[in-house]
């Protein structure tokens, strides 16, 4: 089952050096209007806005402003009347990258300009619906965090929690655990882990890339961790994925 993700490793030494970590107040609120409209308005029976709930809580997001959130999106809001949903976006880096993009917005026109400047000033372009898609896969991830003692305990938990597979963390400063498993299945996989003492740090959904681009050159690495930033840093803008790979040693040169 144990298998390595370069764009994981990416993410990881990417977000330690960042300027801007974390999600705005505006992207984690959104996340939780729309998990609140596609389910029902309680965390404990609504796995993806227990999920938002808990993110904006770690990003320091007060209470009131999570409730006044989960109101929105269960309609019982009074002065709302924006009407926020989700929408995927695809396009191209420098290279043939293909990016995955997860907006959230109320305003589509707004976040497709927003998108395609982004996308524009670093060298890639905004395509139609379906041009990459096809190169992801959703699943759910649940992080695990801290030494894993026994590989072989993660393995039969994780295969009794349903998992699909593995991938202990390969970074001198993080340890622990990535485990796999259908979207469906996630809240199931997370309680399960937990239950035999493993740490969980995140449960989340997750584009992964099912063919990947290796990027050989210094300039065009920049070129695609800068629009990926730019991407990142918009406010109706979720997740980010995109499908290319770099060496240990490039990695290491343009990261800094």
């Amino acid at each position: 089952m144990a298998g390595h993700s370069k764009w994981a490793n990416i993410k990881r030494q990417k977000a330690r050096v960042d300027a801007k970590k974390g999600k705005t107040f505006a992207q984690l609120s959104r996340a939780i209007i729309v998990a609140a409209r596609n389910g029902i308005a309680d965390p404990d029976g609504n796995f993806q806005l227990r999920t938002a709930i808990e993110k904006a809580k770690a990003a320091g997001i007060p209470n009131d402003n999570i409730d006044r959130a989960i109101a929105k999106g269960a309609g019982t809001y009074n002065d709302d009347s924006l009407n926020y949903e989700s929408i995927r976006y695809e396009g191209y880096g420098v290279g043939g990258v293909a990016v995955l993009i997860e907006a959230v917005t109320e305003k589509r026109t707004r976040t497709a300009a927003d998108l395609r400047s982004a996308f524009n000033k670093n060298g890639g372009n905004l395509g139609e619906t379906g041009c990459v898609g096809w190169m992801f896969e959703h699943q759910g991830v649940v992080c695990l965090t801290g030494v894993i003692a026994d590989e072989e305990q993660l393995l039969e938990v994780a295969l009794e929690g349903g998992a699909e597979s593995y991938e202990l963390v390969d970074d001198p400063e993080e340890t622990g655990a990535e485990v796999f498993t259908e979207v469906s299945n996630l809240d199931h996989l997370s309680r399960v882990l937990q239950a035999a003492g493993f740490t969980v740090q995140a449960a989340e959904l997750r584009w992964l890339p099912t063919t990947t681009v290796e990027i050989t050159d210094a300039e065009q690495a920049r070129s695609l961790l800068k629009m990926m930033d730019a991407l990142e840093s918009l406010d109706d803008v979720q997740t980010v994925t995109a499908n290319f790979e770099l060496s240990e040693m490039l990695m290491q040169t343009v990261i800094t």
